[in-house]
Parts: structure tokens; C-alpha cells; sequence
């Protein structure tokens, strides 16, 4: 926008239509008019970036049943961990030694189970969370399932717990976690052995001939 369409010769002020303004107080008003013109011609000129949409927040996913109670995690477990997926079965003979000095799972006063969040030195009461899909989680009870503090269930099959921390950090530090069930549960039984075929029954003896 121009602004010398308002300024005639010497700096007197002209206004559109031909008005002008003069008397007392006059030039006071006719430098408010013009610093408002000004103003207004800026404004114009400039424009505000609208700030962007915030990105819609994830869904939460819902709370199930879990696939076993939390009762059957409770006991001593010998615990190792590893990073590498070939070397679980290592670590789980490791975890089984372990026993000697075992991790123990108690039961919580309101149904879940006492087990370590990650780097707090007490046990915390948490809970056993089902999920879509068949998974289970465990983790403070009111938080959905797969939230930071939990720890999905990579595998329970009564006598091995395996679980995988939620928080990339934290499973970056301590890896996945394996449980052995110790004591007479946690025994691998051994393999069983192959039955042998029943002997074929021997074919019945012909009857004698009468005697003459």
C-alpha cells in the first residue's frame, strides 16, 4: 500500500473526497488518522500461519480377561535375561540354576500379583491384562494394557515365564525377561519313551485228529 496519496506538498495531509482538516487541534488529529492508516495498511499486508491440527490421540485399547490368573504366576522362579534370540535356550537353563536363590511372586492384597517395576528396588502390586489378539500384559491395573510399565507376555506355559519390557529404553538395558518355575514344577519331565508294538498273538494250534 502507498501512503504518499496522503501527503500533499510541505507534508500538509490530504484525505480521499478532497476533505481536509485545519484549526486548532487539527494537526494533533490528522497524525492519529494517518498513524491509523498506516496500521491498517501493515495489518493488511501481514498474514498469521495458522498453527497445525494436533495429531489425534492413539486409541485405547480395551481391558480383557487374561488368558491364565494371576494365582498361577505366584512362586519361586529362578530369572536371567537375554537380548538375542538365540541365546533363550542358554538363558533358560541359566535361569533354572538360578534357583538357589530365587525370585519369589506373592499374591496382592486386591487380586494381582507383587512384582518389580522397572529400576524401583520394592515390589508393586500389579495386575495380569488381557488383550486383543490373545495378549497378555503385565502391569499397573490402571493403566491399559501395553501401556509404558508393562511387560507383554512373550510366553507362559506354567513352568517358563518369558516377558518383553513395553518401554524400548528400559528393554534395550535389561532384555527380555525369563522365569523358571523352581522345585518339582519347574523339573522338565523327561521324554517319554516310545511304546513298543504288542507282540502279534500266535496263531491257535490245530486240533488233533481223534484216534482210531
Amino acid at each position: 500500500m502507498r501512503f504518499s496519496s496522503f501527503f500533499g506538498p510541505s507534508g500538509q495531509t490530504r484525505f480521499p473526497n478532497g476533505l481536509g482538516l485545519s484549526g486548532p487541534g487539527s494537526s494533533g488529529l490528522r497524525t492519529g488518522l494517518v498513524l491509523g492508516v498506516i496500521a491498517l495498511g501493515i495489518a493488511g499486508c501481514s498474514t498469521t500461519p495458522s498453527a497445525p491440527p494436533e495429531p489425534p490421540a492413539p486409541p485405547v485399547v480395551p481391558t480383557l480377561p487374561p488368558s491364565f490368573p494371576p494365582q498361577n504366576l505366584v512362586g519361586n522362579w529362578g530369572l536371567a535375561a537375554y537380548h538375542r534370540e538365540e541365546d533363550r535356550t542358554r538363558t533358560e537353563n541359566n535361569a533354572a540354576s538360578q534357583c538357589r536363590q530365587p525370585y519369589v511372586i506373592t499374591a496382592g492384597p486386591t487380586g494381582g500379583i507383587m512384582m518389580h517395576l522397572a529400576d524401583q528396588s520394592t515390589p508393586t502390586e500389579l495386575a495380569v491384562k488381557g488383550a486383543p489378539g490373545g495378549k497378555n500384559f503385565i502391569g499397573p491395573a490402571d493403566d491399559p494394557p501395553g501401556s509404558q510399565q508393562d511387560r507383554e507376555v512373550v510366553q507362559f506355559d506354567g513352568r517358563v515365564l518369558i516377558l518383553h519390557w513395553m518401554d524400548p529404553e528400559v528393554q534395550g538395558r535389561y532384555g527380555n525377561m525369563i522365569y523358571v518355575r523352581c522345585g518339582a514344577e519347574g523339573a522338565k519331565k523327561p521324554a517319554a519313551k516310545p511304546r513298543r508294538p504288542a507282540a502279534k498273538p500266535k496263531p491257535a494250534a490245530a486240533p488233533k485228529p481223534p484216534a482210531r
